[in-house]
């Protein structure tokens, strides 16, 4: 489970230089493969180019505890993008300092434990107990709500297993 943890870290936090969702996209093709439901097609998905703002709040707003005009506050952030009012509020009680009024503190202070507390929380630790390619897409989707980067981080997952052996 250690070599799934900082396989899924290494991945979303590109290899430790992210620590905040950008959302500043720049173009169409991207958008459209990291949020298909939500942009199916190109002229909606041209509204929110270069547009940080409102592409946060339009697929953020209205779901894991946002408010409208929310979802940007609460965009991911923490080496394993801690994403959602909902998730700040839970992981502002697990450290004891308020993550909501500050949202900033999980890219600045609290990276590394904003990504244990999101395996703790999704209860991943124990759900699988192999490094196989299945495995790895069980514990991607908890990750990440679907399979994104999963070319990548297939490959992470096995390097750490391997180096832990």
């Amino acid at each position: 489970m250690v070599a799934h943890f900082f396989g899924n870290m290494v991945h979303e936090n590109g290899d430790f230089t992210i620590v905040m969702e950008n959302m500043n996209y720049t173009t169409i093709a991207a958008l459209r493969k990291t949020w298909p439901t939500r942009f199916t097609s190109n002229a909606l998905a041209e509204q929110y180019l270069r547009q940080p703002q409102k592409l946060g709040n339009f697929v953020y707003d209205n779901r894991m505890g946002n408010g409208k005009g929310e979802g940007y506050k609460y965009r991911g952030r923490g080496w394993m993008q801690l994403t959602g009012k909902e998730m700040y509020d839970l992981f502002s009680k697990y450290i004891g300092e308020d993550c909501v009024k500050n949202p900033d503190l999980v890219a600045t202070k609290y990276s590394l434990e904003s990504a244990v507390f999101m395996f703790n929380q999704k209860r991943l630790w124990n759900l699988v107990s192999t490094v196989s390619d299945d495995d790895i897409r069980t514990i991607r989707r908890r990750v990440n709500g679907g399979l994104i980067g999963i070319e990548r981080v297939i490959p992470l997952v096995k390097r750490f297993f391997n180096m832990m052996k």
